[in-house]
């Protein structure tokens, strides 16, 4: 592999590595005590029995971060690429490649998707209808797993587990001020009995973004959580949601204001409805219905003066989401344990302005999944599974995989496998028309983007090699990961000779629709996870991934950061004090597809520092915690770029939008 671009990281990874194998040595079994998770297979396994690389972030560590954006956790998780074009914006993927708005991995709240049906899908991570108190632990699956959670699951898997309505204080609030205008409130209810219980919640965040971008944020958000247990075999949730939000988008000097700074009102609300069935431990029969809706008003003017004062353009759309599902989950015998399962969903988008030809057909998905662990021998597990899904418009598609864990001592495991995924093809991506018309004439003046219904599903087909391992040696576990990712069919955007008839301004402005490359797509490399406790109330976290990248176009290699890294340094002092210190590196980045014909432009290398300090004490007998908060400490610098804001003359040389520092104070308080 060729990793010129971090050498200096190589040599960092191989001295660091170096140390700890002449540090670490010991014999205790400390395998029994990693978590169980269920994201890697839909089966409950021991972290060394899971079929790929996960990564457990618990309530306390996203407490300790003192984060008031969920999607920055995710920079302490190897492999994860991370940034900011605004205040509010999270461009969130792992190993990179995605434009926009990321579809590659799948996100997930208690099981469901949260990759909206809407016309260009992501996640909206600032309108997220979900609370941060609301969060038990978080899975990430680092790898293919379209098996087990299907096509967006194309490179791995987030995972958020929320809380029983039963667990925690009977009531919470939170206030929070600081730079950049933060002015964030909470509060949360809950109560009930062991077999009926209730949760509610409510969270308000306000802040003015970045420096010297239009890109303030207010959003408020609501959560209701019950659950009721009618029998000892019988279990219901029923969890609603809500977000309403106005954020600031664009930029004062856009050209002819196709980018002008305006506001966009967003309001989400989901319901997921889940009945579980377990006659016994090894038995679990489970239903899943949710309804995921959204409306996004996202509407300006552009403006060609004389000719053409005024421009309407909008990106306003509504989308909504039903989908139902039906698991079973069995244990024949003690060293087989499987799960399968169906599943079947309606997607709808309502958007005139980017469907100019009409709004597509609602899409229907139908799956079927099968999840086997089978132990073999007492240190051999194999888990095989495989997906088959039929979306509107396509053929069947199978996603299998094929893991094999080795248990070669009690501290030590060895994990071979290999799947495939087939990535969903976006709305917008076969069918976006768009059109922007003089007003008193009704002439097209230009046509951005073109359909194209012929567009192939993308294909990932990954190999695995990973090692997971204890030390007893400051208490120490290291997860390591080596992949070979290889992308077929994967979709750019290109342009395309003027449309007949061809617009008024075809010859300034051309067309561009989303094609098929015509070449594989390489990502191959080496990541790993480092967690070590030297002493009593010392937490070390390591994070590094190194990724060759290998596309044939230098364009589509700089879509993906060739190094991540970060270093977290967690203390427990003692009297209630406690702090989290975060040393956050990422190299060259060209996040996105913001689109300017031979325009090439990445993001430089960057490292931030993040910190964090709390004291927690009690009042009456409640617990109450204060905590101050720093965010990018490190040196001014910019982490996503708008192509179309950077390729200005006045921004050719010099970054368009910087991540801004901020510090906030946090005061919380539980009543038990």
């Amino acid at each position: 592999m060729n990793f010129r671009p971090i050498r200096s990281f190589g040599g960092l990874l191989a001295a660091f590595a170096a140390s700890c194998a002449a540090a670490m040595s010991g014999e205790l079994p400390y395998l029994e005590d990693l978590p169980q998770v269920l994201t890697a297979s839909r089966l409950p396994q021991p972290l060394h029995e899971a079929p790929g690389a996960v990564t457990v972030i618990d309530r306390e560590m996203i407490l300790a971060t003192g984060y008031r954006d969920l999607a920055r956790v995710f920079r302490l998780v190897p492999g994860m690429q991370v940034g900011q074009e605004r205040g509010h914006a999270q461009w969130v993927t792992y190993h990179g490649l995605s434009n926009d708005n990321p579809t590659e991995m799948q996100v997930l709240i208690d099981g469901r998707s949260v990759i909206t049906a809407s016309a260009f899908g992501g996640v909206d991570w600032s309108a997220l209808p979900l609370t941060l108190d609301e969060i038990d632990r978080i899975e990430i699956v680092r790898g293919t797993n379209a098996s087990s959670f299907g096509a967006n699951a194309f490179l791995g898997v987030i995972n958020i587990i929320t809380r029983h309505s039963a667990d925690g204080a009977r009531g919470s609030g939170l206030v929070r001020a600081g730079s950049r205008g933060v002015r964030d409130a909470a509060a949360g209810w809950s109560g009930g009995e062991d077999r009926l219980s209730l949760r509610v919640g409510a969270e308000s965040q306000r802040d003015d973004g970045f420096d010297d971008l239009h890109d303030r944020r207010r959003v408020a958000k609501a959560t209701v959580r019950g659950d009721w247990q009618p029998s000892p075999q019988d279990s219901l949730l029923l969890r609603a949601a809500a977000a309403t939000g106005r954020r600031g988008e664009g930029y004062a000097d856009s050209i002819f204001g196709n980018n002008a700074p305006r506001d966009t009102d967003t309001d989400a609300h989901t319901v997921h409805l889940q009945w579980r069935r377990s006659p016994d431990a090894g038995d679990e029969w489970r239903v899943n219905y949710y309804r995921n809706h959204e409306r996004i008003t996202d509407e300006w003017a552009a403006s060609a003066p004389p000719l053409f004062p005024m421009v309407p353009l909008d990106r306003n759309r509504e989308s909504e989401r039903d989908d139902l599902e039906l698991q079973h989950r069995s244990t024949p015998s003690p060293t087989l344990q499987l799960v399968w399962g169906a599943e079947a969903r309606r997607d709808r988008v309502d958007s005139p302005f980017l469907f100019f030809s009409g709004n597509p057909d609602p899409q229907y998905l139908y799956r079927l999944f099968g999840n086997v662990e089978w132990r073999v021998l007492a240190p051999l597990t194999l888990n095989l599974g495989s997906a088959h899904e039929k979306y509107s418009g396509e053929p069947g598609r199978f996603s299998p995989r094929a893991f094999a864990n080795w248990q070669a001592t009690p501290d030590d495991t060895l994990r071979l496998g290999h799947s495939r995924a087939w990535r969903q093809r976006i709305p917008f991506e076969l069918f976006g028309d768009v059109r922007a018309s003089d007003p008193a004439s009704g002439a097209t003046l230009v046509r951005p983007f073109l359909p194209n219904p012929d567009l192939r599903q993308t294909r990932v087909d990954a190999l695995e090699l990973g090692y997971l391992g204890r030390f007893e040696t400051w208490n120490t576990t290291l997860d390591v990961r080596a992949f070979n990712e290889r992308i077929r069919d994967f979709i750019v955007r290109v342009p395309q000779p003027d449309p007949d008839p061809a617009p008024l301004l075809s010859g300034f402005l051309g067309s561009t629709r989303y094609e098929n490359l015509d070449r594989p797509i390489t990502l191959r490399g080496i990541e790993y996870q480092l967690v070590t406790r030297p002493r009593s109330g010392t937490e070390w976290r390591v994070a590094h991934s190194l990724i060759d990248r290998r596309a044939g176009e230098q364009d589509i290699d700089d879509r993906s950061a060739p190094y991540t890294a970060s270093v977290s340094w967690l203390q427990d002092y003692g009297r209630g004090w406690t702090s989290m210190l975060s040393v956050l590196r990422i190299g060259p980045l060209a996040g996105g597809d913001g689109y300017v014909p031979r325009f090439r432009y990445v993001a430089q290398p960057y490292t931030t520092v993040d910190a964090s300090i709390r004291y927690a004490t009690r009042l009456r007998g409640n617990p109450l915690t204060f905590a101050v908060t720093a965010l990018n400490l490190g040196d001014e610098h910019q982490e996503i770029a708008d192509r179309t804001e950077q390729a200005l003359p006045a921004h050719r040389e010099h970054p368009a939008n910087f991540a801004t520092h901020a510090v906030y104070f946090t005061a919380s308080v539980a009543l038990e």
